[in-house]
Formats: structure tokens, sequence, C-alpha cells
């Protein structure tokens, strides 16, 4: 470690790492929740429209989103200035900017896995539940929520590292500060655009090993559900 780090500057490591933790409890809690409630509508119509905007993120470019939200809160914009002048605190180009421009980002595929999850549930456990007489939340908390375990955990996993590897919106909103919003994607960039490939290549192993550590450990875990289930 000691070594690597002479070799390059592990601050963005260490930023993107605690952008990408707190994201992902965020981010988890969140798309479960708001799946959940979307699956909940009685109208079809009603959960078109909330999937369509929950989905937003995912189909619009990472920059159009930061344009959003630079938007929403930069300095001389309503949210933005109510947090500069009350709370005396800038959000734009801040690590808290880098944090919510890696969850708007990573929402959709948690919200979209935990949602097809619990889609994919078994309505005759539900059903036997409520024959049963269990409330609807103790219906989602010991039979919705265990069965669709597996979609949920990888959507956390996908969204850990959408949040991760996040490029474009938090270069709109956070900027691209050393020591303070620059990520492991941002400083791949800063280092190829200085000519310095050894260190881009060095931020690139980097995130390449975290992700495949991630998704590798999701498909150990789904394999040993697959398997647990079977017997």
């Amino acid at each position: 470690m000691i070594v690597l780090e002479m070799m390059v500057d592990l601050s963005p490591l260490y930023i993107s790492l605690k952008t990408a933790i707190i994201t992902i409890i965020i981010t988890f809690f969140l798309g479960l929740f708001l799946a959940k409630w979307t699956l909940n509508r009685k109208h079809d119509l009603t959960k078109i429209i909330l999937d369509g905007i929950f989905t937003i993120p995912l189909v619009l470019p990472p920059t159009v989103m930061g344009f959003f939200l630079l938007m929403i809160f930069g300095v001389n914009q309503p949210i933005g200035k109510l947090f500069l002048h009350v709370f005396h605190y800038k959000i734009a180009f801040s690590f808290s900017a880098t944090v919510i421009a890696a969850v708007v980002i990573s929402f959709p595929l948690m919200y979209r896995s935990a949602k097809a999850a619990m889609e994919q549930v078994n309505h005759d456990l539900i059903d036997a539940g409520r024959t049963l007489g269990m409330s609807e939340k103790r219906i989602f908390f010991t039979v919705i929520l265990p069965e669709a375990m597996p979609g949920i955990i990888s959507g956390g996993v996908l969204s850990f590292a959408r949040g991760l590897g996040e490029f474009g919106a938090t270069a709109m909103l956070a900027g691209n500060i050393v020591g303070k919003t620059r990520t492991l994607p941002l400083a791949v960039y800063s280092e190829v655009m200085s000519g310095n490939y050894d260190n881009a290549g060095v931020y690139v192993f980097i995130i390449a090993v975290i992700c495949l550590i991630a998704v590798v450990g999701v498909n150990i875990y789904q394999y040993s559900i697959k398997k647990k289930r079977s017997f």
C-alpha cells in the first residue's frame, strides 16, 4: 500500500469508496421502498408513469442528469441557495455533491432490480399468508423480502459498482477537485489528459478489481442460494 501510494495519489480511491458506500446505503433502502410503493399503486397508468420517472436517469446521458442536478443544487438555484443561506453549506462542488450524483445515477439499477425481484415472488405464498391472517407488513418482511432477496442483493451490488464508476454527473455537480471531489473515474480522466497513462492504468486496475470482486461475490451468493433451494 505504501509503495502504491508513492506511485499515485490514493485520495481518489478513498473518496470513491466513501462515496460508493454512502450511496449504496441510501440507494438500497430508497430503491426498495419506492419499488414496493410503485407495485402497490392500484392504477396501471400510475405505475407506468412512476416507473418512467424512476428509470429515466438510467437512459439519459449522465452529463444531462448532472446538468439537471446543477440546476437544482447550484449556488444560484432555489435549493442550493436555501442550503447556503440557512445552513451555510454549499452543496455544489462539495463531497455531498459526489454522493448526490452517484445516488441519482445508480438508483434506477437498485429500483428496477428490487421491483423485478418482488414481481417474481410466487403469489401463492402471498395469498397463503393473507389466508393465515398475516398483515401486509408482515407478509412483506417474512414472505416477499426473503424470496426476493437474491435479486435485491444483485441490484445492490450493481448500484454499488455504478456509484463507484460514476463520472458524468459527478463532474458536472461536484467538479474535479483534488482531495475533495476527485473520484477514481475523474482521476483516470485527469491522468489521461495529462499524458500520465501509467497512473491512469493504476486507477483503472483498482476500479476493475473492486468491481470484479463485487460481481464475483454476488454470483457466489446467488449460486449458494440456488443450491440451498434445490434441496
